[in-house]
């Protein structure tokens, strides 16, 4: 099918349907804030259903990587289904990992790619026009775009630990992972990056990025885990807490504007403990909490089995998500679901191969968060996992190889696997109905307006 004569019809379908009202002016000074455990914009109540658009500076480059009309189109679409909040890739670093993201943002310590840069200027320009936000992450904890294993590799050098190496493992890869926080010459080298992120001027519209209210906050790192479950891990807490207050704090003297988050998946990234991801996340320097919901990845959903399996899964990531609204409830600040999504039927990749399982899951789930939020409590946000739009994978089995397009799924995962396309319909009107339902619960976003049920 071809997604250039399809699309500009998908997208009209989803505007009328959606609204019929318009986008007003974007205020020079709307930057998102925190009151209690409420997001503030506009002096009114924020709340929204995203989505994950990690490739975002990839697409908007200028370079190999670039395709300005395909961002153009997912950011039009997007807009469409309501999904105003993106959270995007604003690092990555060359990789000694076979199946990581390439080319990267950063070849070499201090060296980076200028066109990835100018396509996340781009990216970002682009969601201004269109009143969206951005959360930034700016690190990895996991392998697929070179993160902390990759600076522990610089700072020291020697042969890194590979997940996918029997000889290593993920448990040895986690715990080398795990050794960024403590290690002062790896940490220069990543704040001397965030620093040039963070204070960067968009090269496509001569605004500084503190300056910018289209960008809601900047994040430490995605899924930032003080290590595996074990000792090794129980010992490391004080590190990696002091880095994630002195890292956030680094950060907000930069950037005095933005938000700061953790980007953590909550209580799993602790053993299942609640008391260290509370004191974790209990920095006044950290704004607000997050967490991410992975059935699949935490063994209770098996897509081979999804009717059997698909119950339970439900169970436990709706208590989950109330576990973390009450720990939220007890820190006194907002909460965002960042991260969930669930395999296709089968396991299949291909767009619009059937969703019947995600699609009762994303149902249940956003049911859940729509209560909860109206209901006072802290969660206000959602961006699931992930956004694959017009892409498709290359390959038989699926799998990512360098000069491929993007898709949601990064290059160590099958392509499609968690994607979201413009052909999963059921999908994509499951959304669109939360997305609007959300909105509206914000009392009318005050940069949006609309005037009748989606």
């Amino acid at each position: 099918m071809n997604h250039r004569i399809v699309l500009p019809a998908l997208v009209l379908i989803f505007v009328l349907e959606s609204c019929s009202g318009f986008f007003t002016a974007r205020e020079p000074d709307d930057f998102i804030t925190v009151k209690g455990t409420q997001f503030i914009h506009n002096s009114k109540p924020y709340y929204y259903a995203g989505t994950n658009l990690w490739y975002g500076c990839y697409l908007g480059s200028p370079g190999p990587t670039g395709n300005r009309e395909r961002l153009l189109r997912e950011l039009d679409s997007l807009q469409a289904l309501g999904l105003m909040n993106l959270r995007v890739l604003a690092a990555s670093e060359e990789s000694y990992i076979k199946r990581s993201v390439k080319p990267a943002i950063q070849k070499a310590p201090g060296v980076v790619d200028e066109d990835l840069l100018i396509g996340l200027d781009f990216l970002l320009a682009e969601m201004e026009k269109r009143h969206m936000h951005a959360v930034m992450y700016l690190n990895n904890y996991w392998e697929w775009s070179g993160g902390m294993a990759q600076y522990n590799v610089w700072a020291n050098g020697g042969e890194g630990m590979d997940p996918e190496n029997p000889a290593h493992g993920w448990r040895a890869f986690m715990l080398f992972s795990a050794k960024f926080y403590g290690d002062r010459k790896a940490n220069e080298m990543y704040r001397n990056f965030v620093k040039n992120i963070v204070t960067r001027k968009n090269s496509c519209n001569g605004r500084y990025y503190p300056e910018d209210p289209t960008i809601m906050s900047w994040q430490l790192a995605n899924e930032p885990r003080p290590g595996p479950d074990g000792p090794e891990t129980q010992a490391n807490l004080p590190t990696f807490n002091r880095w994630i207050d002195e890292t956030a704090s680094y950060i907000h003297s930069l950037d005095t504007n933005h938000l700061v988050s953790t980007g953590s998946e909550g209580t799993i990234g602790f053993a299942w403990a609640e008391e260290p991801y509370v004191q974790a996340h209990q920095f006044r320097s950290i704004d607000y909490v997050t967490c991410h919901v992975w059935p699949k990845n935490w063994g209770w959903f098996d897509p081979l089995k999804f009717e059997e399996t698909l119950p339970s899964s439900e169970e436990k990531a709706l208590e989950y998500i109330r576990k973390h609204c009450l720990l939220a409830r007890e820190m006194g600040k907002p909460l965002v679901m960042e991260e969930f999504g669930l395999a296709r039927d089968s396991a299949a990749c291909a767009p619009g191969s059937p969703t019947t399982a995600r699609d009762r899951y994303f149902a249940k789930v956003f049911s859940v968060v729509y209560d909860s939020a109206r209901a006072g409590s802290p969660l206000a946000g959602t961006n699931f996992w992930t956004w694959g739009g017009e892409g498709k994978a290359q390959h038989p089995d699926n799998m990512w190889r360098p000069g491929d397009p993007f898709l949601g799924d990064p290059p160590q995962e099958p392509q499609g696997f968690n994607s979201v396309f413009y052909a999963d319909t059921t999908t994509i009107r499951i959304i669109r109905e939360h997305a609007f339902k959300m909105m509206r619960l914000g009392a009318e976003d005050s940069l949006y307006a609309y005037y009748h049920q989606p």
